[in-house]
């Protein structure tokens, strides 16, 4: 019997995972499932752009594994039962259990609401593709004067802010954050960020939390509203429950707790990646949500499965987090490095070159998903005779695998 590893999730960790698990193990022994819900890959860090009305390219998920030997089962997941190594899914076909040898967790993340009243009913967000959408429609009904207000200072409030104010110079936008926005930038880098929002015409409501959300306004802290038509809500990412209902090993925030491969330490067939893993970064420190670290992780997850399952050394990937790249519209951005202990360095790179190599990421990113496999080898890795579901050794190395 092949051993059944299923990949949940096709996100940027979870179709990378299952494209480099197929690019590396042999067909005669391995069976490789992915189960997402919608058919086509989500470009999630373009959904601001999308929800603008800028249209992006559609990769369909069937077309991106097509001669891989990926099986793509469209389907929601519903629950995960790693004492059974089933999971079960709820699609077109019905309600089933998929059983598993290995398991690849990389669900991702959602908006996290924070119990704010109100959020749920009458916000919006661009966190997943069907809530972009949504917000889409709602702008393009939006006349000219109406106020759109976003609440976030993170990335993806500012990076929705700009998007807004300067596809739809028609429209006010404010910002509120609960600090100062781009608080974690260098000095400079944080003057650039004002002078956008400045030429933008960004009003930004700094040190205002907002407690509540209603349909024509929000009320912040100290009962002062703030009127909007439209609010967009990016205050951070929470993950799905599914985990911790399932009975795996999980971190305050619900994230897969996992050792430095990837592996859960409470089921040794599970893997996580991306933002639902609780990974620790080279610095000590938990991985951001990001799809950097969705990249890190999904290396890192795949180079221990196929390790263990062929009896070869586990290697270890490198967990750095190097940077934030905001895009300011999309004629401008800012190229921030940071230091290992994740403090902003006084070098900064802003303006049109670093839109440009903004865009150059997201091309690459975009390329490697349409080529998950990037080309497949004509010689593969059999499983060790030996191998079980856990797989063969928990030997550890350094360097990645080939």
């Amino acid at each position: 019997m092949k051993h059944r590893i299923v990949v949940l999730g096709a996100g940027y960790a979870g179709a990378f995972a299952a494209g480099s698990l197929a690019r590396r193990l042999s067909s005669a022994d391995v069976e490789i499932t992915v189960v997402n819900p919608v058919p086509d890959f989500v470009e999630r860090m373009r959904l601001h752009q999308l929800a603008t009305g800028q249209d992006l390219a559609v990769r369909g998920l069937a077309d991106v594994f097509a001669g891989t030997g990926v099986r793509l089962h469209l389907a929601r997941v519903t629950g995960v039962d790693p004492a059974r190594r089933t999971v079960a899914v709820s699609g077109e076909d019905g309600d089933r259990d998929l059983a598993y040898d290995t398991l690849v967790h990389a669900l991702g993340s959602s908006a996290a609401h924070h119990d704010v009243p109100g959020v749920a009913e009458y916000a919006f967000d661009v966190a997943g593709l069907s809530s972009a959408l949504r917000l889409r429609e709602r702008l393009a009904r939006l006349g000219g004067g109406g106020t759109v207000l976003v609440v976030g200072e993170g990335l993806t409030g500012i990076e929705t802010a700009t998007e807004l104010a300067e596809a739809r110079p028609d429209l006010s936008v404010v910002l509120a954050a609960r600090g100062e926005p781009g608080a974690w930038l260098s000095p400079k880098a944080r003057r650039h960020l004002r002078r956008a929002f400045d030429r933008l015409g960004i009003t930004v409501l700094a040190h205002t939390g907002i407690e509540a959300v209603e349909p024509t306004r929000a009320i912040a802290a100290g009962g002062a509203a703030v009127p909007a038509d439209v609010t967009v809500w990016a205050a951070g990412f929470a993950v799905h429950p599914i985990a911790a209902a399932g009975g795996l090993a999980v971190s305050g925030t619900g994230r897969i707790v996992v050792d430095r491969t990837m592996r859960s330490v409470s089921h040794p067939d599970v893997y996580a990646a991306g933002d639902c893993a609780h990974a620790i970064g080279d610095n000590g420190r938990p991985l951001p949500m990001s799809c950097a670290s969705a990249g890190f992780t999904a290396m890192q997850a795949t180079a221990a499965i196929v390790a263990r399952l062929t009896g070869a050394e586990v290697p270890t990937i490198a967990l750095k987090y190097h940077g934030n790249h905001i895009s300011l519209g999309r004629r401008d951005a800012i190229f921030q490095m940071v230091d290992g202990d994740v403090r902003s360095k006084s070098w900064y790179l802003g303006g049109r070159t670093a839109a440009r190599l903004k865009a150059g990421v997201l091309r690459g990113s975009g390329f490697g998903i349409a080529h998950p496999t990037f080309g497949m080898p004509q010689r593969k890795r059999r499983l060790a005779a030996a191998t079980g579901a856990t797989g063969a050794t928990d030997r550890i190395g350094a360097g990645a695998a080939a």
